[in-house]
């Protein structure tokens, strides 16, 4: 029993999508609109080129920021665009220290 309360859940959503993709906006309110980039093969010319959907991610304690490597999970609707939560930050992009003068 503990080992099934210390999973975070995932092996029970086995039906959820998951995807790994970059912040690329950070602006709102425990919400992250996430880039994720895929290979896709032509049909007929097998030519392959890069296609990028764009998530609005729910992100409940705002850990994440733009320019962050992150793993997303499908749930269930949140909002009018936010079908999607916040996993886990994989890799955190260096932060710039914001000079005010």
């Amino acid at each position: 029993m503990a080992e099934q309360e210390e999973n975070n859940g995932a092996d029970e959503r086995n039906g959820r999508k998951v995807f790994e993709g970059v912040v690329v906006s950070d602006k709102m309110s425990k919400t992250r609109t996430v880039a994720v980039f895929r290979l896709v093969r032509h049909h007929f010319y097998e030519k392959v080129s890069k296609k990028r959907s764009k998530f609005s991610v729910h992100d409940e304690s705002n850990a994440s920021h733009e320019g962050d490597l992150v793993e997303i999970m499908s749930t269930r609707p949140l909002s009018k665009t936010k079908r999607w939560r916040l996993v886990r930050v994989i890799k955190a992009a260096p932060r710039v220290a914001e000079v005010k003068s």
